[in-house]
């Protein structure tokens, strides 16, 4: 029954296991955002992307609107809606002793 069967779907079988296995290789092969390699931070009341865009401006090389499609891509924000207490992931290399940096509105404007 199986020689039947080989026989009769070779080549179906034999095409169906190829492209498993060139999907495997590509979904290797695909690079995604590692956000460990990225600063963490924690939104404040009163903060914005285009804010947290502006006082990180010195640390990346993208336009703001660059920046801020950039964060709203990697995690998942629609409209820019951001709320106090939410950690986003910024597209500035995180150092490797400190990959975490805390954002805090009242920190800038003192």
């Amino acid at each position: 029954m199986l020689k039947k069967l080989w026989n009769s779907y070779s080549y179906a079988i034999i095409l169906f296991v190829l492209s498993l296995a060139a999907s495997f290789i590509l979904l290797l092969q695909i690079e995604t955002p590692d956000t460990e390699k990225f600063v963490k931070v924690t939104v404040a009341e009163g903060d914005s992307l285009w804010k947290i865009a502006e006082n990180f401006s010195s640390e990346h090389s993208l336009s703001t609107d660059q920046f801020i499609n950039w964060v709203e891509q990697n995690n998942e924000i629609a409209a820019g809606r951001i709320f106090p207490g939410d950690e986003i992931v910024i597209p500035v290399k995180a150092l490797d002793d400190q990959p975490y940096k805390e954002l805090a509105s009242s920190d800038f404007n003192e």
